[in-house]
């Protein structure tokens, strides 16, 4: 009841006129949203570089319902990415293959990821395939493997913890080469696909993180770019300080470079935290979410989980 409460708000032109006026969920939504436009964007990862920390762009908007909507999505990311190389801030993308078409019909989803890493690669920039719900996890997995196979070495991909498939998956790219960030997972999946407990999403994802460091060590545990584009083959993301106490203490463990792994957080949430790695000489990277699809956004990640409505809450006053 209460997800499809928050999805029937996403989606209702009446709620979104109230909402949108709303002082305080405009305040909240600009904490955690880096503005309307691309200027916007770039802006706050102008800041972030300052600070020492990379970013990920990300354009907000999925589902795409149209052929032309897809082609277009991929036009402007490919934009984003001439933007980053125009204004020369440490950051690469991430996209979401639904927004490039993927219900649509994977082939045009392909035809239009392709088109974006052979620009992300002239640029000498990296893209990150975002993970959607379990429904588009193995296709998702193919299109980025078929990308790879083309010769483009400039994708990587996410894997969510939560998933009983995720140990499988994460040996696979580990073993072929490919950066992986590591999340828990926020949509609301049955129990058939997916951990129901947070103690069993946690052991999972301490373990997915020892199997990512591990393959990073024999692949030559290769480092951040020094341009910030390109990351380290294990991307953690986390704000859960015994995630990153666990990494950290392994990767001592094993001998892999501080370099060699990347912690990365959501733009607006736990500054400290991220200041306070990037200083110990770990690379940081933030994702800076950004567009003017912000509230259907953000009513849908609040419905995705009802813990999210708390923690984006409890965050904008903590900070």
């Amino acid at each position: 009841m209460f997800r499809s409460f928050f999805v029937y708000l996403s989606k209702a032109a009446w709620a979104r006129k109230i909402v949108t006026r709303w002082g305080v969920m405009r305040r909240v939504a600009t904490r955690f949203v880096a503005g309307d436009t691309l200027d916007d964007a770039i802006r706050a990862i102008q800041d972030l570089n300052q600070k020492g920390i990379h970013a990920t762009l990300d354009l907000l908007g999925e589902n795409t319902t149209t052929p032309d909507e897809a082609r277009l999505a991929a036009q402007e990311i490919i934009y984003v990415l001439e933007a980053i190389d125009r204004a020369g801030v440490r950051a690469n993308v991430s996209v979401k293959l639904t927004q490039l078409g993927l219900a649509l019909d994977p082939t045009l989803c392909a035809e239009n990821l392709n088109r974006i890493l052979e620009r992300a690669r002239q640029l000498g920039n990296f893209v990150r395939v975002d993970m959607e719900d379990s429904t588009v996890t193995q296709v998702t997995l193919d299109i980025v493997y078929q990308m790879r196979e083309k010769g483009y070495h400039n994708i990587g991909i996410v894997i969510q913890s939560y998933l009983y498939r995720s140990d499988k998956d994460i040996g696979q790219l580990a073993g072929s080469g490919i950066p992986v960030r590591i999340c828990k997972g926020a949509y609301k999946e049955p129990a058939s696909v997916a951990y129901p407990k947070k103690r069993d999403v946690d052991d999972a994802y301490d373990r997915l993180a020892t199997i990512l460091m591990n393959g990073a060590l024999k692949h030559g545990a290769p480092v951040v770019s020094s341009d910030g584009k390109s990351p380290p083959l294990p991307g953690l993301a986390t704000h859960d300080t015994r995630r990153i106490d666990f990494a950290k203490n392994y990767a001592g463990k094993i001998n892999l470079p501080k370099t060699a792994i990347e912690f990365q957080m959501l733009y607006g949430i736990r500054r400290d935290l991220q200041e306070k790695l990037t200083a110990d000489g770990y690379p940081v990277r933030v994702y800076v979410p950004y567009g003017t699809q912000w509230y259907p956004y953000y009513m849908r990640r609040l419905g995705e989980r009802p813990a999210n409505a708390w923690f984006i809450v409890s965050n904008f006053f903590r900070n």
